[in-house]
């Protein structure tokens, strides 16, 4: 982990030398697009934190929540209610969550507002690393393992298969607390608002999939209510830290 760790700074800290050395905007495109490379490598190290055992007290507390909002509350009825479309819908939606920073950062480069992208992406990294170091303080598998007979979708997509045979061979099992797929997403959507405040309908179409990125982890029994409620938590955390900052220089 130490070595991984020492990488990864090297590499940020001479993409960044190199920046501040040349005119060439590549060496600034580069950081951009390689910072979000190494979410991805900071997701996989976390099986280095994965337990030789679980003990399951923390999903036997968490499914109860389940049990009320999935069954007794009517929410998996209602998401079924018309057939394979909306179950579908989310499963594509959880599906696509992995490259959330890569679609905000396309919108702000589309929109030629690439100035703006180190506000957004502080935002999304900082959202998504918080999810990722609170991960390995509480061990806990995903309900559709520990609990497979409990609340689980009653239809079964092509897009199902799909995510579940990616997460047998992609998946980490250092544990589901906080959501990290809900905590990118939700942080994604507030840094395209703080990076695009006068174009406001990016920020809310990005709300609207992280909402439903939230809704297909809950059916989907990828996770837990509970985690997906703390990745929203997390979310807000990172744009609310992100807020405090930008004022600091305007009190000096």
């Amino acid at each position: 982990m130490l070595a991984i760790a020492t990488a990864v700074t090297s590499a940020i800290l001479l993409l960044a030398w190199l920046d501040s050395r040349s005119r060439h905007a590549g060496f600034s495109v580069a950081r951009d697009w390689v910072s979000l490379g190494l979410v991805l490598a900071a997701y996989r190290s976390l099986d280095l934190f994965s337990p030789s055992n679980y003990t399951f007290s923390l999903e036997r507390s968490w499914i109860v929540w389940d049990h009320f909002i999935l069954d007794r509350w009517g929410l998996r009825r209602a998401i079924e209610w018309h057939g394979p479309a909306l179950p579908a819908y989310l499963e594509f939606c959880y599906l696509l969550t992995s490259g959330a920073g890569v679609y905000g950062l396309l919108v702000l480069y589309a929109r030629r507002q690439r100035s703006v992208a180190g506000e957004f992406l502080f935002i999304y990294i900082l959202g998504t690393l918080l999810a990722y170091a609170m991960i390995p303080w509480f061990p806990s598998e995903p309900p559709r393992v520990v609990f497979p007979l409990i609340d689980g979708p009653q239809v079964l997509t092509a897009i199902r298969r799909y995510n579940l045979d990616v997460l047998a061979h992609a998946g980490i099992h250092a544990g589901v607390f906080p959501s990290a797929h809900v905590s990118s997403t939700f942080s994604a959507a507030w840094g395209l608002f703080a990076a695009l405040p006068e174009r406001k309908r990016f920020g809310w179409i990005f709300l609207l999939y992280a909402a439903s990125v939230a809704v297909a982890t809950v059916y989907g029994r990828y996770h837990f209510a509970v985690d997906a409620v703390a990745g929203i938590a997390v979310s807000v955390a990172a744009a609310i830290i992100a807020a405090y900052l930008r004022k600091l220089p305007a009190q000096k």
